[in-house]
Parts: structure tokens; C-alpha cells; sequence
């Protein structure tokens, strides 16, 4: 086989069941406050403590408002789960970074910001976006709650092994395409179950360009094609992300780390169960326009007519369009929005403020948007300050809230009301999934912009 996914898997064997499932070592074990509070439970229970506490790390992010975090958190079942991680962490003496700290932020975020996700780890959490630590060259997926407590009690987890895909994308990307698009595209083509049994390996021209915080955003996506999780090969773009980080290995440490990581690429000779290729000339700035992260269209496209549609995926596509508001064969250009989101553990990152400040500087905020400009951490925040973002943002009518998973899913505060539109640079559009009857639009950092300043679906290439 001889593929990266090989390597980084076969060094974490602990056994191998026959016929069954294998038990896989992890390196890192992310706890987040909604998947975590049964896994605790049932160490007390049964009287166990963490195996290897100084390898798991705990984060309020999902249900952490974006104002007022000095306050208590008024939402009581949010309130309940963010002070019931903090309990669990300090009884069972585990590093815990909340609301407020520096170090706090959305866990995928923080992760490959502080240094904890390396390559050639192993990397789990019970959420299904952890394939974002992917990008480091580590092998990272989402767990369930009782996997979490097996992983806390044993620092192992019993996995059956994914089969491998590798997906090449060749070329360079057009103006205003961004890693966001072209996992979008990647889901129309592959549809949201076309990876379902893979983990998946990105490769090519377009992803050794690709900044590591486009990367971050690509393999966070990986998981809404049906992949168990994505990653990239590390390179020298990976080795200068990491390097001065907070847990990054230094000085000798650092050069013995280098030179391994330097070792984890798939061989010449590597054979992956399935391989596909792409080209980037085929993709533009993209956005959906159903209910599941497949269901999406370049811009200037229109939506798919019936005619296209296979009879099987009829009755969905069309109950889909119905929740939307939109039509077969609609082309969406120039339809009105209401709400725009930038952040989430897709586009909460440094780079995304960036692009989204590119578009809206010298413009204003349009009058019928409302905007939340969510910083994906503390540390995020600090950035857009140093940069002078927040400056240009504030003179566009844009305000910034404070860290979390704000408006990506309704757990907090930041919820879309029914019935309007929401350009969102988040990783689902479920029905309801910004709040009951909400309807999403998921896009880059650059589209929401250009949707937030002329306050409709606008290519974002003609405001660049």
C-alpha cells in the first residue's frame, strides 16, 4: 500500500483483533463541552482516571455566546454543559481553556494554532469536524461520546480501518476561488456520501499552494463527503506553521521532529483504493443552494432542473428547494439575503478576516444584512487587532463578536430566524441547522462579503 494514511496508522497499532476491529493509540484527544459530560460520567462510575491526562485538552466552544462573556451565560442548558466541562476537567486534572482565557476559541482553531496538532499524530474528539487537524499531516476524526470515555480511560480506541482515496486537484485556482470553494465543489461532484468508508488524501498542485489555513478549511470539509477525514501530506508550508508555536518541539527537539515529518508522504508506489482527479480551471466561486452541502452550484450557474436530477433523488431535490424558497433551474445571482456569518472552525481563521476586509473595505455594510463577524479564537481577535481589521470592518458598519461556534449551529445565542436567508461560511446547511426554519446558503469568506455590503448573492470577482 504504502500511503501516508498507511504509515501514520500501522505506528499507532496497539493490536489487531482478527476479523475484528484494530486498537489505534492516540496521540491527542480534544474534549469540547457537548460531547463530553456521559464520557466523564462513566469514568466516576466505574472509578477510573485518565490514562494520559496531559494529553487531552478541554474546550467550551459550541454553546459559548459571542457578547457578553463576562456574564453568565443566560441559556440555562448552555450554562449547565460549559461549567459542567469545567468541573470535569479540574476533577480529573486536565487542561482546560475557558471562556475568556487567551487560549480559548473554537478546538479546531485552537489546535493547529497552539502547536497540539502534529504531524504524523493520531488525533480524535467527540466532534465531527476534528478531520480539520488533518491539515497538520496527522490522521484526526470524530468520535462518539463512549469512544471519548474508551479514549480517556485508555488513551486507545477500537477503529476498523478506513479504506484509503486520494484526490488530485491540478492547476491554479482562478481569482476570487478560494479552499472553500473547492471543497464545495468537491462535495457536488462527489455528492455528501461519494468518500463514505475513506479517509482521503488531497493532493496536487492546487493543494501544495494552498496557504495552511486553507488547507485547515479543506480538510475540515472532508467529513460532508461521507469521509471518516481528510489530511495533507506536511510539508515546508506545514513545518513554517508550526514552527515557534506554543507545544511545537524546540531547538534540537525541533530538528529531530522535522526530520521525521519529512518521511510521512504516500510512496511513488503508493496504491490507494480509489483515486480521482480534478482541475482547477473547472471550479469558480461557489455556493449551495439545498440542504446538504452537496446540493451547491458555481455562481453564475443555475440551479439544476428536474430533467437533471435522477428519478431516485427527485421527491429530496424538490422538498429541499421548497424549504429554500428556490426553483428548479433558478439561477441565484442577485437574490436578497438577510443574514451573513463568517467563522465557524471552516472560515474562523486569521486569512478568512482578511478576504472578507479585502471586499468590504471602502464599502459599507448593506442596510438590510445582519452581520456577525465571529473570530474563530482569542487569539484570532488579537490578529484582527494588530492588523488594523477591526478599523476597516468598524468603517463598513461591521462589528466583531467574541469567540465560539456562534451562528454554524443553533446551540447559542446566534441563531438565523425561520424563513430568512443566510450567506454562511460555515460547513452545514441542514434544515434548521442555524435555527428552526432558517435557510443557509453555505459560501467562501469572499462571497459572504460581497453579500454582506450589496446585500444580495453577488460574484465576488466583480468587487475585487
Amino acid at each position: 500500500m504504502n500511503t501516508l494514511f498507511d504509515k501514520i496508522w500501522d505506528k499507532h497499532v496497539v493490536q489487531k483483533i482478527e476479523d475484528g476491529p484494530t486498537q489505534l493509540y492516540i496521540d491527542r484527544l480534544y474534549c469540547h463541552e457537548v460531547t463530553s459530560p456521559q464520557a466523564f460520567a462513566g469514568m466516576r462510575e466505574r472509578g477510573l482516571k485518565c490514562f494520559r491526562p496531559d494529553h487531552i485538552y478541554c474546550m467550551p466552544d459550541h454553546n459559548t455566546p459571542t457578547h457578553d462573556q463576562d456574564k453568565p451565560i443566560e441559556d440555562p442548558v448552555s450554562k449547565k454543559q460549559v461549567d459542567t466541562l469545567a468541573k470535569n476537567a479540574a476533577d480529573f486534572g486536565l487542561t482546560h481553556y475557558g471562556m475568556l482565557s487567551k487560549d480559548n476559541g473554537i478546538i479546531h482553531v485552537v489546535g493547529p494554532e497552539k502547536g497540539l496538532s502534529l504531524p504524523g499524530m493520531t488525533i480524535v474528539c467527540g466532534d465531527s469536524h476534528t478531520s480539520t487537524h488533518g491539515a497538520m499531516g496527522a490522521v484526526a476524526f470524530g468520535i462518539g461520546t463512549s469512544e471519548v470515555e474508551m479514549v480517556m480511560a485508555s488513551q486507545c480506541i477500537l477503529q476498523q480501518k478506513p479504506k484509503s482515496m486520494r484526490i488530485n486537484i491540478n492547476g491554479k485556482l482562478q481569482k476570487g476561488v478560494t479552499a472553500k470553494d473547492v471543497a464545495l465543489y468537491l462535495m457536488s461532484k462527489l455528492t455528501t456520501s461519494g468518500a463514505t468508508g475513506y479517509f482521503v488524501e488531497y493532493s496536487g498542485q492546487v493543494v501544495k499552494d494552498m496557504t495552511m489555513e486553507g488547507r485547515l478549511t479543506l480538510c475540515n470539509l472532508s467529513i460532508e463527503m461521507g469521509a471518516r477525514g481528510g489530511f495533507i501530506a506536511p510539508d515546508e508550508t506545514t513545518f513554517e506553521y508550526i514552527k515557534g508555536r506554543e507545544f511545537a518541539p524546540k531547538g534540537e527537539e525541533w530538528d529531530k521532529a522535522v526530520e521525521y515529518w519529512k518521511t510521512l508522504k504516500s510512496g511513488d508506489d503508493a496504491v490507494f483504493d480509489k483515486e480521482l482527479n480534478y482541475d482547477a480551471a473547472d471550479i469558480e466561486p461557489r455556493i449551495t443552494y439545498g440542504t446538504n452541502p452537496g446540493m451547491g452550484i458555481g455562481i453564475t450557474e443555475a440551479i439544476p432542473t428536474l430533467d437533471e436530477i435522477d428519478e431516485a433523488g427527485k421527491a429530496s431535490f424538490q422538498k429541499s428547494l421548497d424549504y429554500m424558497g428556490f426553483a428548479p433551474g433558478e439561477k441565484l445571482l442577485g437574490h436578497a439575503i438577510d443574514y451573513v456569518f463568517l467563522g465557524a472552525c471552516t472560515n474562523g481563521r486569521i486569512e478568512d478576516f482578511r478576504a472578507f476586509a479585502s471586499i468590504v473595505k471602502g464599502r459599507k455594510k448593506a442596510e438590510n444584512v445582519v452581520a456577525w463577524l465571529v473570530p474563530g479564537s482569542w487569539l484570532v481577535d488579537k490578529q484582527i487587532r494588530e492588523e488594523g481589521l477591526d478599523k476597516v470592518f468598524e468603517e463598513a458598519g461591521f462589528a466583531i463578536r467574541q469567540p465560539g461556534c456562534s451562528a454554524c449551529l443553533a446551540m447559542n445565542d446566534d441563531k438565523i430566524p425561520a424563513g430568512k436567508y443566510s450567506v454562511s461560511t460555515s460547513n452545514r446547511n441542514f434544515e434548521g441547522r442555524q435555527g428552526p426554519g432558517s435557510r443557509t446558503i453555505l459560501a467562501s469568506p469572499l462571497v459572504a462579503a460581497a453579500a454582506a455590503v450589496t446585500g444580495k448573492i453577488t460574484d465576488p470577482r466583480e468587487l475585487m
